[in-house]
């Protein structure tokens, strides 16, 4: 979540790029309209106004100007992409390791069967003794852009120091180059991995919290989702879920009143959909591991932190999966910032609003991890397979 003023969407998108930190997409050629999400939300028909924007937050988009309102397309996806990579350097492990306060190591591990391998970035605070609970955390980028260096700096500043949490960031790979389900296959051999070394890398395996923000936070919905189904990976102790995409559909009430409005709306997210799902966008039999807003049973997940702004495409999609938690007698702790838009506290991190937001993450997760007791992992069948480290 490193993005600044200059950066449009959630995690730091690069200028003139609308932040494809994952949100729905356009209902068109391919994409079914009035479908249901968790609660049965639909959008027929779209409200005339789009909620107001906090004024600090209003502010703050106006001053980005014209790389507000470019939209992502398909003729353009490896501009901008380009351009993001350009834009947001990676920091190095050097520069993550803050003058010796965290320990910060590029790891390359073995990825699914018949997959290549996956690079995970695991940091944690230098002086930290005894097995840490961990953040596993997915980047966001619209599953087209983004990477798992450049989210480090506020995570290690925010969370890892505060909270005495090691991180493991997963560098998984990029739609379309890799659709669906190549991102969240790696994404789940890095955790199978994490937790198989959990001894030694000294972190807990019986306190793991799944995190990530926009498409990293549908990712982590999704990877919670396929833990539970498949059955041999840990028992997370939360799910941290950011301005979550988590619905192909697009047709909430939402992402109709939104459209046009704010740094990303559906006619961008349609294209980051189309990405990511390939020849199966629009297919009415995705599995929710695709797209996390499908599932049809949310029971069995860990207690679940979400957040949203009030002024954004994926409001109701967020709130429907909440709900839907709730409905399956789950913990979920829903917040809908009155006057956001998607990656509101990227552009404009300094605003009382965005404060707020970080503070409301953070004892949320505080909460969480004071809450877990010392369990043996449950993941079965422990990895032996040594990393390649480098950095």
């Amino acid at each position: 979540m490193t993005g600044g003023r200059g950066s449009p969407a959630s995690e730091g998108v690069a200028a003139g790029v609308v932040g494809p930190a994952g949100t729905a997409g356009t209902a068109g050629a391919g994409n079914p309209g009035g479908t249901t999400g968790t609660t049965g939300t639909t959008g027929t028909s779209a409200p005339a106004t789009a909620p107001p924007l906090d004024v600090e937050l209003a502010a703050a988009l106006a001053a980005l100007g014209d790389r507000s309102r470019t939209r992502l397309t398909a003729e353009n996806l490896a501009v901008q992409h380009a351009r993001d990579a350009a834009s947001r350097p990676r920091p190095t492990a050097a520069e993550l390791r803050a003058d010796g306060r965290f320990a910060v190591e590029e790891l390359h591990v073995p990825g699914a069967r018949g997959r290549p391998e996956v690079t995970l970035v695991h940091a944690r605070p230098a002086d930290a003794t005894g097995p840490l609970p961990v953040l596993f955390y997915l980047h966001g980028g619209g599953m087209v852009m983004g990477n798992a260096w450049s989210v480090l700096p506020r995570i290690l500043r925010d969370w890892s120091g505060p909270l005495g949490l090691a991180v493991m960031s997963v560098e998984y790979r990029l739609a379309p180059q890799t659709p669906f389900p190549g991102p969240l296959e790696d994404c789940h051999a890095g955790l199978l991995w994490t937790v198989g070394r959990a001894d030694a890398l000294g972190i807990d395996a019986g306190r793991v919290v799944i995190g990530g923000k926009s498409a990293g936070g549908g990712l982590a919905a999704a990877l919670t989702l396929l833990n539970r189904d498949r059955g041999d990976g840990p028992a997370p102790i939360g799910q941290l879920l950011l301005c979550p995409m988590l619905d192909d559909r697009l047709d909430t009430p939402s992402a109709h009143q939104l459209a046009g409005v704010g740094p990303w709306d559906r006619s961008s997210a349609a294209v980051a959909w189309q990405a990511y799902l390939g020849d199966r966008y629009g297919d009415p039999d995705l599995p929710p591991h695709a797209t996390p807003a499908r599932a049809t049973d949310l029971g069995g997940l860990p207690p679940a932190y979400l957040d949203v702004g009030s002024a954004e495409t994926f409001r109701d999609e967020t709130a429907d999966y909440a709900h839907g938690i709730w409905r399956a007698g789950g913990d979920a702790e829903l917040h809908v910032w009155p006057g956001a838009f998607h990656g509101f506290d990227s552009v404009a991190p300094a605003a009382v609003l965005s404060r707020e937001a970080r503070t409301a993450r953070t004892r949320w997760l505080s909460r969480v991890l004071g809450r877990a007791t010392l369990r043996p992992c449950t993941a079965g069948t422990r990895s032996t397979t040594p990393p390649r480290r480098s950095g």
